[in-house]
C-alpha cells in the first residue's frame, strides 16, 4: 500500500438546497505531475517515552506555572477553523491572506497558506493570528494564481506546528494540498486501519487520514479519488483541496459546516467559509457549495459531482447563535438578522420590567439590540471588552477575584449603577464566566441583573468540528434553569426556548442540527472518546500534567432519549 508522506512545511517566519443537477465527471483524467515539496523534518514530543514528556513539559513551564489555570479561559464553545480558496488570480496568496483576516474569528492559534508555481505547491505555515505568521517576505514566497489557507482552533490534533494546515502530501501521481474545516466521528478507527496497512503519520489531525484515503485509493481521475476517499468519512467537513491545476472544494452530505462560493471581478473563483470573506476581497457571492457536493474549478470552468446520496442536511445551528460574524450570509440566511430576532423572541416569551439593556460582547450585540427594539428600552454598552487580552491562564493573587473576566470585560458604572438591567449573552456553556459577569455588574452598582440567553441550554457535546465540553461539564446537562440562575446569582434567568427557535426558522427548521440542544446526533459518534473544551495551546501540552493524555473524554452513546425528555424540560422558560 502506498502511503501519502506529508511534507509539513517548517515555519519561515435559505438553507442548502438538495443536489437536482445531474452528475458531471471530468471529460479528460486529471494530470498531476510528480513535483512535490521537499521534506522538512520535525521534532515529534510525542515520540518521548511518558516520564521524560512530563519532565520536559514541566521543565518548560515558567516559575509562576503553579498560578496556571483554565478558569478563566474563554467559557464559549469555539470552532474550529475557517478555510479559503481561490483560482484563477496573480495575487491569489496576497487574497487569501486577506480572507483569512476576515476568517481570523473562527481560529487564532494557528494560520497557513499553499500556492502553486510552476506545477510545485509551496507553503507558508505558523502558530498564531494570521498577521503574526505572514508579513510581505512570507507572502513573497507564494507566487502563483491558485492558493488555499486556513486558520485554526483545533479540536482533533494538539496545537502544535506540525498539525497547523493546510497540509501538503507528496504520492505517486503529484501533490495535494488540503485545508479542512469540522471533524471526523470515525478518525480513529480509520487511522488505525490505515496504520495497520503501513501507513505512516506524521500528526495527530484528523485531517491527515483524507491525504492518505486520497493516495491508497484505485480511482481515476484525481477527483475519483477525492470521492472515494470521502465516501469512507463519517462527520463533518467542508474541505479546499489544491492540486498543480486545480482546486476542489468538497462538503459532506449533512453540510454541518459552511462553505460558499464567490467571483472576483477578473473572472478567479473563491470558495470560503464565510461570505465576510469574499465582502473583504471583493468577491460576488454565487451560492453554497451544496452538502455532498464536489466543485473542481481548472481552466476548463467549473465543474460538479454529486458526492454521494446525501440526506436532509444537518447545517450546525450555531453558526447563527455564535460562530459566524454578524455581516455573514450562512446557510443562506444573514447572521445578523437571526441574531436580532432570537433578541426579539426574548423579549417576547421571557419580559421583564428593566431600565437598561445590554449585551455580553461581542456575539451577544445583535441580540441584545432586537431585545431592546422589542421591550422599548434603551440599549447601552454596559460592558467594554478589551481586544487585546487573550486566553489568561495566570491569577497573581487569590484576593483580586474574577481577575481573567476583569481583563476581559470592564464594566460602565455611569450605565448600570442603580439600574435594573438586562444583560444579553449568546450562550452558556459552564456557567462559570456568566457568574462572574453578573458579580462584577452588581460590585458596578446594579440594582438588579436579569440574563436573557439567545439559545436554547446546550445539553450535549458536538463532535462536528465544535470545542464544547464533555456533557458532565454542560451546566444545562446537570441543573434546572433556576438551579442555574441561582449558580450564576442573577434575578431571573431565561434561555430562547427551543420550539420558538426552530418556529422562526419555518419549513427550514428541519435542515439544521440542534444535537447540542438536545442530544440526537445525525451521526452517531463512532469513536470510544471525544474531544473536551480547552484545546492545548502552545506546544501543544499546555494545561495540567494529568491531561497530557490528550484532554479526551469517554463519549456517552446512550444519553440520547435521557436528553432528549431534558431538552424539552428545559428548552422553555
Amino acid at each position: 500500500m502506498a502511503a501519502a508522506a506529508l511534507n509539513l512545511p517548517s515555519l519561515s517566519s435559505s438553507p442548502s438546497p438538495s443536489l437536482s443537477h445531474p452528475t458531471h465527471f471530468l471529460p479528460t483524467p486529471l494530470s498531476l505531475s510528480s513535483k512535490s515539496l521537499p521534506k522538512s523534518h520535525s521534532f515529534h514530543s510525542h515520540s518521548l517515552p511518558k516520564p521524560l514528556l512530563v519532565a520536559a513539559v514541566a521543565a518548560a513551564k515558567s516559575p509562576i506555572s503553579h498560578f496556571f489555570s483554565d478558569d478563566d479561559s474563554d467559557d464559549k464553545p469555539r470552532e474550529e477553523c475557517g478555510v479559503v480558496g481561490i483560482y484563477g488570480d496573480h495575487e491569489a496568496s496576497r487574497l487569501c491572506y486577506l480572507a483569512l483576516h476576515a476568517l481570523q474569528h473562527r481560529g487564532q492559534e494557528g494560520a497557513g497558506i499553499v500556492s502553486v508555481n510552476d506545477d510545485v505547491l509551496q507553503s507558508v505555515t505558523g502558530v498564531g493570528l494570521v498577521s503574526e505568521v505572514f508579513n510581505q517576505t512570507k507572502l513573497d514566497q507564494l507566487p502563483g494564481d491558485s492558493a488555499i489557507g486556513h486558520v485554526r482552533y483545533s479540536t482533533a490534533g494538539a496545537s502544535m506546528l506540525k498539525n497547523v494546515q493546510p497540509f501538503v502530501a507528496g504520492y505517486r501521481f503529484g501533490s495535494v494540498g488540503v485545508a479542512h474545516n469540522g471533524n471526523l466521528v470515525n478518525y480513529g478507527s480509520l487511522r488505525a486501519k490505515l496504520e495497520d496497512s503501513g501507513s505512516i503519520f506524521n500528526t495527530s489531525s484528523d485531517t491527515e487520514v483524507v491525504l492518505h484515503l486520497i493516495a491508497i485509493s484505485k480511482q481515476r481521475p484525481f477527483l475519483l479519488r477525492i470521492v472515494d476517499a470521502c465516501e469512507q468519512l463519517e462527520g463533518a467537513y467542508s474541505m479546499v483541496f489544491i492540486t498543480e491545476d486545480k482546486l476542489v472544494a468538497v462538503r459532506d452530505p449533512y453540510g454541518f459546516r459552511p462553505l460558499v462560493m464567490g467571483r472576483r471581478s477578473n473572472g478567479s473563483v473563491v470558495f470560503a467559509s464565510e461570505t465576510c470573506a469574499l465582502d473583504l476581497i471583493e468577491a460576488t457571492y454565487d451560492r453554497e457549495v451544496f452538502p455532498g457536493e464536489v466543485l473542481v474549478v481548472d481552466k476548463n470552468g467549473i465543474q460538479s459531482l454529486c458526492l454521494m446520496a446525501h440526506p436532509q442536511p444537518k447545517s450546525c445551528i450555531f453558526e447563527h447563535i455564535y460562530f459566524a460574524l454578524p455581516n455573514s450570509v450562512v446557510f443562506g440566511r444573514s447572521v445578523y438578522e437571526s441574531r436580532r430576532a432570537f433578541g426579539e423572541i426574548l423579549a417576547t416569551e421571557a419580559p421583564v420590567d428593566c431600565d437598561v439593556v445590554i449585551a455580553v460582547p461581542d456575539s451577544g450585540v445583535v441580540a441584545a439590540l432586537g431585545y431592546a427594539a422589542k421591550a422599548g428600552v434603551a440599549f447601552q454598552q454596559g460592558l467594554i471588552r478589551s481586544h487585546y487580552v487573550g486566553r489568561t491562564f495566570i491569577e497573581p493573587s487569590q484576593r483580586i477575584r474574577d481577575f481573567g473576566v476583569k481583563l476581559k470585560l470592564s464594566p460602565v458604572r455611569a450605565v448600570l449603577e442603580g439600574k435594573r438591567v438586562v444583560v444579553v449573552d449568546d450562550s452558556i456553556v459552564r456557567g462559570t464566566t456568566s457568574s462572574k459577569i453578573v458579580r462584577l455588574l452588581k460590585e458596578a452598582g446594579a440594582k438588579e441583573v436579569h440574563m436573557r440567553i439567545a439559545s436554547p441550554p446546550i445539553i450535549g457535546s458536538c463532535y462536528y468540528g465544535v470545542d464544547t465540553p464533555s456533557a458532565e461539564e454542560l451546566i444545562s446537562n446537570r441543573m434546572s434553569v433556576d438551579e442555574i440562575r441561582e449558580f450564576i446569582g442573577c434575578d431571573s434567568l431565561a434561555f430562547l426556548p427551543f420550539d420558538s427557535l426552530t418556529k422562526l426558522l419555518g419549513n427550514d427548521s428541519s435542515n439544521f442540527c440542534y444535537a447540542c440542544f438536545s442530544g440526537n446526533y445525525p451521526v452517531e459518534p463512532r469513536e470510544i472518546k471525544v474531544k473536551r473544551v480547552g484545546d492545548f495551546v502552545d506546544d501543544g501540552l499546555n494545561g495540567s500534567l494529568e491531561s497530557i493524555d490528550g484532554g479526551w473524554v469517554q463519549a456517552n452513546r446512550h444519553q440520547n432519549l435521557e436528553n432528549h425528555l431534558k431538552v424539552e424540560k428545559v428548552g422553555g422558560v
